[in-house]
């Protein structure tokens, strides 16, 4: 199955290691180091002209690290509703 990221960026389901909301993530230092780092190694990927709310880093092995990471103006509860992930109790169909 297949997750919209946002523009024309769609990926596999199995290939994403996580979603991160970027307000509450990026107050971590090692966050912040990371997400540094990896935009110095060319893996960051931004597929927003708004202001980006989530990153997504997902499996690449096209890619020397491994990983891509990509910056999206969808939020990250939405992603995770998309990719069925939401705890039961934010299940829409469970609020009946």
């Amino acid at each position: 199955m297949f997750i919209h990221l946002g523009q024309d960026i769609a990926v596999l389901r199995k290939d994403i290691i996580g979603i991160f909301d970027l307000d509450t993530s990026t107050n971590s230092k090692r966050t912040r180091d990371y997400l540094a780092e990896a935009e110095l190694k060319g893996d960051v990927v931004t597929i927003t002209n708004e202001l980006p709310k989530t990153f997504i880093v997902c499996r690449c092995p096209t890619r020397k690290s491994g990983k891509i990471i990509y910056l999206s103006q969808i939020s990250s509860a939405t992603l995770l509703k998309r990719a069925g992930q939401l705890p039961r109790f934010e299940r829409q169909e469970d609020n009946i």
